[in-house]
């Protein structure tokens, strides 16, 4: 590599570094000017935090759940959605069970039993499922 080779390549070099500490600089002047409101961050991770750990709460138990007496009854009779006590077929349970993402299925399956419980659906056939798993 000749002098004049290495020259324009340190001088390519000087000038990146010259950018870089540009950059480095607005970065740091934005960082000073910024006010971090420390308390309402913590009040923001807070609120988080505790309707994440009341939603799941909600998914493990949800038999603690309120529901109508003839609901908890017309459980026993057959197979349920799972995680809810309305009643459905066995096809969909199987149907459900296809869905391969178990958030997902999860979803579907409040949404589908939100539905029959708002329209006092007894057992959940294939057809209301088709209609009422619809976002």
């Amino acid at each position: 590599m000749s002098d004049v080779d290495l020259d324009h390549r340190l001088a390519a070099l000087e000038s990146r570094l010259g950018r870089l500490e540009t950059l480095l600089g607005a970065l740091g002047e934005k960082l000073e000017r910024s006010t971090l409101d420390v308390e309402t961050a913590r009040r923001g991770i807070e609120g988080w935090v505790t309707e994440y750990v009341s939603l799941r709460l909600q998914q493990l138990v949800p038999e603690t759940c309120e529901h109508a007496d003839d609901e908890i009854g017309s459980a026993a009779d057959g197979p349920v959605l799972p995680g809810t006590r309305v009643r459905c077929t066995d096809e969909v349970l199987h149907r459900l069970g296809r869905i391969p993402i178990p958030f997902v299925r999860q979803m579907v399956t409040q949404k589908v039993a939100e539905t029959a419980r708002a329209e006092k659906v007894g057992v959940v056939d294939v057809a209301f499922f088709e209609r009422s798993a619809t976002f």
